[in-house]
C-alpha cells in the first residue's frame, strides 16, 4: 500500500464524460447525471482507508441522497487486485445497504480525467450558470483516518455539500484527501502517480 494525497483537480473543471457499467447492471453516463448536485466518490472494496469511512458514506446517503446523487467508482486494477471486482463491490454495497449506483471504471478513465490518486477521494459538482456540472470541491470527507482518533464525522464535505444545496459558493481551502493509491493497470500509471 502506497499512502497518496488528492492532486487536488482545479475548481471548476466540469464533469468528465463517460459511460461506465454499474455493478448492479446496467450503465450510466454523464449524460444522465443533471438536475442534482453529483457527489463522485472514488472508492474499491479492499482499501482500509475507505473501510474507515464506509460508514458515513452511509449515513451521507441516508442525509443527502434525495437532494444529491451520490454516485462511486472504482477504478483500481482488476489485473493486480481482483479483490476489487464487480462481485466484491456489491458485497460492499449490500453490506452497508448503498443503494446508490457503484460503477466500474476498468479501462481507468474516469480516475485519469479526474486525475485521481488515492481511496478514498471525493469529488462534488454542480451545475454552473450554463447548466454545465462543475467541479465545487475534491478532497477529503473529513479529518478521520484509521487509528487516529479524529471524529469520523464528514464535517469537510458535508460543509461543501450544505454549501452548494443552499446556493452558496463552497469554501475554497479544501483539504486533500488521504489514502491507498489508486492501483493502475501495469504499465498505465499517470504521471502524477510517480
Amino acid at each position: 500500500m502506497a499512502l497518496k494525497t488528492s492532486t487536488m483537480l482545479e475548481l471548476g473543471t466540469s464533469l468528465p464524460a463517460f459511460s461506465l457499467p454499474a455493478v448492479a447492471g446496467g450503465s450510466i453516463s454523464s449524460a444522465d447525471l443533471h438536475g442534482r448536485p453529483l457527489l463522485l466518490m472514488v472508492i474499491c472494496a479492499h482499501c482500509p482507508f475507505v473501510k474507515h469511512v464506509e460508514p458515513e458514506l452511509s449515513r451521507l446517503e441516508y442525509e443527502y441522497g434525495t437532494a444529491v446523487q451520490l454516485l462511486a467508482v472504482s477504478s483500481n486494477s482488476l489485473i493486480t487486485h481482483p479483490q476489487d471486482g464487480p462481485e466484491q463491490l456489491a458485497d460492499q454495497a449490500k453490506r452497508w445497504g448503498w443503494s446508490f449506483p457503484y460503477l466500474l471504471d476498468e479501462e481507468q478513465s474516469l480516475a485519469k480525467a479526474l486525475r485521481a490518486a488515492c481511496t478514498p477521494e471525493f469529488y462534488l459538482f454542480d451545475a454552473d450558470a450554463n447548466s454545465l456540472q462543475t467541479l465545487r470541491y475534491r478532497g477529503q470527507l473529513d479529518g478521520s483516518r484509521p487509528g487516529n482518533d479524529v471524529p469520523l464525522n464528514g464535517v469537510d464535505l458535508r460543509a461543501a455539500l450544505d454549501a452548494v444545496l443552499a446556493g452558496q459558493t463552497v469554501h475554497p481551502e479544501q483539504r486533500p484527501s488521504v489514502g491507498c493509491n489508486v492501483k493502475w493497470n501495469p504499465g498505465q500509471e499517470p504521471d502524477w502517480f510517480g
